[in-house]
């Protein structure tokens, strides 16, 4: 891909036609805008999405893609603090990534082939992954989603959540009336005061629901039915392929940290004595890890400094040292028998 950008650039120069996404790649726009600003805008919530993006009683930010937010800063800029979280929708996240008012969606973004075409969107690699299920009332008496034909599913609005679950229903031939909310909370109202039948999203966020149901968890049973599995990933404006490199490979040192053992608490200790060439370089110790990118040769050490590897962000965002206790699973390192690896450093 490096060569493949060098060689689309000396045909720029020789004099043949450059498609206007591929002059924007060479510039690292974003990038660029990004720094000279001062502060990453990334995607908020205007509500709660729980273990991802959520308000404690203090007024703090935290979650999943809101630490990965965080770790992009202090990527690019230098401090984990140097992001404004801007609240926005799931409907207003597109519009907003187009018109400038963030610079990244890292917002639970499932990537599809409309969004990475007709909205003019590019991803990143998957950072999470997760199944689209439902969620029911037991006294219902429904063991599967062909239960529910006549029913009402209860689901947030302008989500690809909204559309697997219509699809997955006309496909089976089952009849239902979805009933889309805004707001994550507006959704769980609904379904908790019994207006809907089922609650559909993201098996992980199902067990949380389930949780915290007034009446009890044991009220409440996640249909086993997985309608579909589906890679959630940050999306950025088409035709930038710096930026997409930064945030593509702030998620991969992010895990090749974990692959690593190196943590917040021992990183200092590690990059003062590399055991590898290829730590000394990650760590910044030998130089060139930045260059490459447009940033300093020591963002990843900061970057693990200010907020970890991925395991740990992911365990007291949504594992076992949150509140919700779930477990890695798909999401886990190859080596434990999950999905997710590190690309590789040369």
């Amino acid at each position: 891909m490096r060569r493949m950008k060098r060689t689309l650039a000396t045909l720029a120069v020789a004099g043949a036609m450059v498609l206007p996404s591929q002059v924007m790649a060479e510039a690292g726009e974003t990038l660029k805008m990004v720094q000279e600003r001062g502060t990453l805008l990334c995607t908020g919530h205007n509500g709660s999405f729980k273990g991802f993006a959520e308000v404690d009683d203090k007024g703090n930010w935290q979650g999943l893609d809101i630490d990965l937010c965080r770790a992009l800063a202090a990527a690019v800029l230098g401090s984990a603090e140097a992001v404004q979280f801007v609240p926005i929708s799931w409907a207003q996240r597109f519009p907003a990534i187009q018109s400038g008012d963030i610079d990244v969606i890292i917002k639970v973004t499932g990537w599809t082939l409309g969004r990475d075409t007709d909205v003019g969107l590019q991803f990143s690699r998957p950072y999470f992954i997760g199944g689209t299920q439902l969620v029911v009332r037991r006294e219902l008496g429904a063991t599967s989603t062909a239960d529910l034909d006549g029913g009402t599913v209860c689901v947030e609005g302008g989500t690809s959540t909204e559309r697997t679950v219509t699809n997955h229903m006309q496909a089976l031939g089952i009849e239902v009336d979805m009933v889309p909310f805004e707001k994550s909370e507006e959704t769980l109202a609904a379904y908790f005061s019994q207006r809907c039948d089922a609650y559909a999203g993201w098996g992980p966020n199902l067990a949380v629901v389930r949780n915290e149901a007034p009446d009890g968890a044991e009220n409440h049973m996640i249909l086993p039915d997985v309608l579909e599995m589906e890679p959630t990933a940050a999306a950025m404006r088409q035709g930038d392929d710096n930026w997409v490199d930064v945030v593509n490979w702030t998620f991969s040192t992010l895990l090749m940290a974990e692959e690593n053992g190196i943590t917040q608490a021992n990183v200092d200790e590690i990059r003062a004595n590399p055991p590898t060439p290829a730590l000394a370089k990650l760590l910044g110790v030998t130089p060139g890890m930045g260059e490459q990118l447009g940033l300093s040769d020591d963002w990843v050490y900061t970057m693990i400094k200010e907020v970890g590897n991925y395991g740990e962000i992911f365990e007291r965002s949504l594992g076992q040292e949150s509140v919700y206790g779930l477990d890695r699973g798909l999401n886990g390192l190859w080596s434990d028998g999950g999905l997710f690896y590190a690309l590789v450093l040369d």
